[in-house]
């Protein structure tokens, strides 16, 4: 058989193949849960290891044997909660009713946003509402990745209106731990932004194929653009040379493998490479997760789980 080729492929899964605004994600669905707790955390990207355990799964091939799996270790830090946020729903969706700050704030976040110099709204006063969310803030200040700006963002909460309302009245200006919201076990979507690349030729952007060196009079180039271009401009579906990564990606289904809190446990003499030391509590999630070291990782309870992943696994060795 002739060998396929398809020269000017390049995939519209996702297009346009626009930079994120920010670094870190933006979340706009949420899980439905009937427990009143935050459906959502936040960590920072340390690296990558392997776990070995013994596989428990009755299907399993791999049944009573040793297995190993690769992981990615994300720092997690408390979260500090700083306002709640009151939606009501429209013909258009959830819009904005009203907003309630903290009074204790971290100085740092001063850095990202303006604090109100007083609070004026009282949670009282604010009866109509549909839905309620925590608008919280991350405190890169007790890592190592020397970083003291918050990033800021939404978190959704499960429950019912008035236990959502009475969770939130509870937490509000403290903070909220990574046990508080996941469990071993369960599994997550994943979302962050990828590793920038810079200006990539269409070979590397696109997938394009090399030419034959007698076919055109370049090698790595789409090549001619065809006999028409009667539009009087080069479409946007023509495969050419641009900027590359930095994108918003969503992973779905991810499996929470541990939630660990002694970080003598994991990290090695000399600190993990490109990011140092952990200090804080870190989660171990199955699989590789898109991103540099020290990049903001956004993870969330899933909204779609697939119930054929197991999640009972107990880990006997980690290997850096």
């Amino acid at each position: 058989m002739p060998q396929i080729r398809k020269p000017r492929k390049g995939s519209m899964q996702y297009w346009p193949r626009k930079r994120a605004k920010r670094m870190y994600a933006k979340v706009s669905a949420w899980a439905q849960s009937d427990e009143p707790k935050p459906l959502g955390f936040a960590g920072y990207k340390v690296g990558m290891a392997h776990v070995i355990f013994n596989d428990t799964r009755k299907t399993s091939v791999t049944k009573g044997m040793e297995v190993s799996y690769p992981v990615t270790i994300i720092e997690c830090p408390p979260l500090k909660i700083a306002s709640i946020r009151f939606y009501k729903k429209t013909n258009s969706g959830f819009n904005i009713l009203s907003e309630v700050f903290s009074d204790k704030l971290d100085k740092e976040l001063t850095r990202k946003i303006i604090i109100p110099k007083k609070i004026t709204k009282k949670i009282e006063d604010i009866k109509d509402f549909d839905d309620i969310r925590l608008l919280a803030y991350t405190q890169p200040k007790l890592t190592g990745i020397g970083k003291k700006k918050p990033e800021i963002f939404e978190i959704g909460l499960g429950g019912k209106k008035e236990e959502k309302l009475k969770y939130a009245i509870e937490k509000l200006g403290k903070e909220i731990g990574v046990n508080d919201v996941l469990k071993q076990g369960q599994q997550l979507d994943i979302h962050g932004i990828t590793k920038g690349k810079g200006v990539q030729g269409p070979v590397k952007r696109f997938g394009i194929g090399l030419k034959a060196h007698k076919s055109e009079k370049v090698r790595r180039q789409p090549g001619s653009l065809g006999g028409w271009r009667g539009q009087g401009h080069t479409m946007y579906r023509v495969s050419h040379a641009g900027k590359m990564g930095y994108h918003q990606r969503t992973e779905y289904n991810k499996l929470l493998l541990k939630i660990g809190n002694k970080p003598n446990d994991i990290n090695p003499s000399g600190g993990f490479m490109h990011y140092g030391l952990i200090k804080n509590e870190y989660v171990l999630v199955k699989g590789g997760i898109f991103g540099p070291a020290k990049r903001i990782i956004r993870f969330n309870h899933a909204i779609r789980p697939n119930k054929h992943i197991s999640g009972d696994i107990s880990i006997s060795q980690v290997v850096l």
